[in-house]
């Protein structure tokens, strides 16, 4: 399975670059896409943003909505998966919400539960092949430490969560102004090639330039 982890801060074009490696692998694998959305529409300004993100991609695309309940989603799409043997696309945006979410849940353990649920979910499953997983979230441990401790502890979580997803991770990558600079690329595997160890000389030194770099 494909792990992908997508980060960037806001407006950094993060979800432009999901959604056109979604269609990339649809094209090329005829890859089934699920859009799996963690934002709820709780004001004006949240239900414009889910609007553009409606209308900027595919209407084909499988919508689902799980706001808190993240590792069951995807779990249910895998499972769909096992039966069907189909390739399938999983574009959940994305994980920063959902921490909102889950941060500012009334059950106060319930980020821990989740968040064990869904790292043990992508360890079970890095395995699958023909499943690949695209993660967006927003890097927002690069400014000054905000004040209040609820946005204290977002950041902080924010922040070790990326970490350990990294570490899982097939590929991970940082989008800023809408370009992508690439943190970790799973090598393409390949078959070695034999040959006979070539013995190296040392180069011999120019006493007039032996000191040049010192």
């Amino acid at each position: 399975m494909a792990i992908h982890l997508i980060l960037g801060g806001a407006r950094s074009g993060k979800s432009s670059y999901a959604e056109n490696s979604a269609k990339n692998l649809e094209k090329n694998t005829q890859s089934q896409v699920f859009y799996v959305a963690t934002a709820q529409s709780l004001d004006g300004e949240m239900s414009a943003r889910i609007k553009q993100h409606q209308q900027q991609r595919p209407n084909h695309w499988t919508l689902i909505e799980s706001p808190i309940e993240l590792a069951n989603a995807i779990k249910q799409l895998v499972l769909k998966h096992n039966e069907q043997k189909q390739p399938i696309t999983i574009l959940v945006d994305c994980l920063t919400l959902w921490l909102t979410n889950c941060l500012c849940s009334q059950e106060t353990t319930i980020w821990q539960q989740e968040k064990q649920k869904l790292l043990s979910l992508l360890n079970d499953y890095e395995k699958m092949t023909d499943v690949n997983i695209l993660l967006v979230s927003n890097e927002v441990g690069h400014g000054i430490v905000p004040m209040g401790e609820l946005s204290r502890d977002f950041v902080d979580q924010a922040g070790w969560l990326h970490q350990e997803v990294a570490a899982i991770a097939t590929d991970v990558d940082f989008i800023m102004a809408g370009i992508a600079l690439t943190l970790k690329s799973q090598p393409v595997k390949s078959n070695p090639i034999k040959s006979n160890p070539i013995k190296l000389q040392p180069a011999k030194s120019n006493p007039s330039k032996s000191q040049e770099y010192k």
